[in-house]
């Protein structure tokens, strides 16, 4: 029997996943890049050092800037590409098996998940904000949200048709959901680390 495809063709969601990979993609490049001129230029500054909080050093040199003993941009270098593949294939007019949709949905969150962890390390840890990882954060987040939610109002994840209808209507509230996000976060960074006290 063959697998059961999605019958949407969800075309802003085709077209933020290119978005959202080519931004995460450089993000992980520039890291990369960063890495790089520390291991060729010990103990100088890297271009996103602008002070001692916003700064990407101290977390691209800390064990948890090397969790799978390589550095995380690596991940997002090759993870990245997927979601371009994924979004321009859509636009191509590609439909993929529910199994490959449940194998993306695992990849993305384990991104995202990876990403929370990494947010709580880096404000409760490490004591920074790394501009290139929020880079990573600000499009993990919503990418997450709308792939899930786009599983449930396809069908893809057997749900009533309430379900997919209330689905569809909360995908028109991804950027509600991010933003409340964002301040979830920015909150977090102020209680912790003062970022106005700091900045002003």
């Amino acid at each position: 029997m063959a697998q059961p495809t999605s019958r949407t063709a969800p075309t802003v969601m085709a077209v933020w996943l290119v978005i959202a990979g080519v931004i995460g993609w450089w993000a992980a490049f520039s890291l990369t890049m960063e890495k790089f001129h520390a291991l060729a230029n010990p103990g100088e500054a890297a271009s996103c050092d602008f002070s001692p909080l916003v700064q990407c050093s101290k977390n691209l040199d800390s064990w948890q800037g090397s969790v799978f003993g390589f550095p995380n941009p690596i991940l997002g270098l090759t993870g990245w590409v997927a979601p371009i593949v994924v979004g321009v294939a859509i636009l191509a007019g590609a439909r993929f098996a529910r199994w490959f949709w449940v194998c993306f949905w695992a990849g993305i969150a384990f991104a995202f998940a990876f990403v929370c962890w990494l947010i709580t390390q880096s404000i409760f840890v490490l004591g920074t904000l790394c501009p290139w990882c929020m880079v990573t954060w600000a499009v993990t987040i919503p990418t997450f949200y709308v792939v899930t939610i786009h599983l449930f109002r396809a069908g893809i994840v057997p749900a009533s048709s309430g379900v997919r209808r209330g689905a569809e209507k909360l995908m028109g509230w991804v950027p509600l959901l991010t933003v409340a996000s964002y301040a979830l976060i920015a909150i977090m960074a102020q209680v912790r680390l003062d970022v106005l006290g700091a900045l002003f």
